[in-house]
C-alpha cells in the first residue's frame, strides 16, 4: 500500500504543478504566438518543462483514466503552441 500512496503523491504533485503553473504560463505563451510573436528562450524552456511533466506523469495517467483530462490538455496545448510558433517563424522569413 505504501507504493500506491507514494505514486498518488507523485501524481498529485505533478498535476498540481501543471495546473497551477505550467498550463497557465503555456496559455500566456499561446496568446503570444496567436498574436504572431515568436517564442523566446524562456518560452521554449517553459514548454520543455510542460512536456517533461507530461512525460513524467504519463505512466501514472495510463493507469488513472480519471486524470487524463489535464494531461490531454497539456499535450494538446503544447502541440498547438509549437505548430503556431513554427508557422510564425516561417512567415517571418
Amino acid at each position: 500500500m505504501k507504493d500506491k500512496t507514494h505514486e498518488d503523491g507523485i501524481i498529485v504533485a505533478i498535476l498540481d504543478r501543471m495546473e497551477k503553473f505550467r498550463i497557465p504560463r503555456a496559455l500566456d505563451i499561446k496568446a503570444k504566438v496567436d498574436r504572431g510573436e515568436p517564442l523566446n528562450d524562456a518560452d521554449i524552456d517553459h514548454l520543455n518543462l510542460v512536456i517533461q511533466d507530461a512525460e513524467q506523469v504519463k505512466r501514472y495517467i495510463d493507469a488513472r483514466p480519471d486524470l487524463q483530462g489535464l494531461y490531454s490538455r497539456a499535450v494538446a496545448l503544447y502541440g498547438a503552441i509549437t505548430a503556431k510558433a513554427l508557422e510564425n517563424e516561417q512567415n517571418a522569413t
